[in-house]
């Protein structure tokens, strides 16, 4: 059985997750408003489908749920363009560790950026 693949997505967030929400807006001092709000996150699976759980509140058979209340409510849609460049990770520490080097990237840019 080949092992899992880690990717990397980023989803635009509305800009009403910066007015309405204290925590992001408190993680986000660097905001200028200029840019847009993103999310950063890892999955197992593809970023389409990961998205998809995230918009539909997904839960697992376990009845845990799996989804972002942030993305939840706020996500609009995937931003292939700002992580299409990385290639599949192999372990979950190697993605761990790629998702927030690349949150604080994008926060540099001065993005809003939220992940976990």
């Amino acid at each position: 059985m080949p092992k899992a693949q880690y990717h990397i997505y980023v989803i635009e967030l509305s800009r009403k997750v910066f007015t309405e929400n204290r925590k992001f807006r408190e993680a986000n001092p660097q905001f200028n408003g200029v840019l847009e709000c993103l999310y950063v996150g890892m999955t197992s699976k593809s970023p389409q489908e990961r998205f998809e759980q995230h918009k539909t509140a997904y839960r697992n058979k376990k009845g845990h749920k799996l989804s972002a209340n942030i993305v939840e409510k706020y996500g609009l849609y995937l931003r292939g363009s700002l992580y299409n460049h990385i290639a599949p990770l192999r372990t979950r520490a190697e993605a761990l560790k790629m998702e927030e080097t690349l949150a604080l990237e994008l926060r540099r840019k001065k993005y809003a950026v939220w992940f976990n």
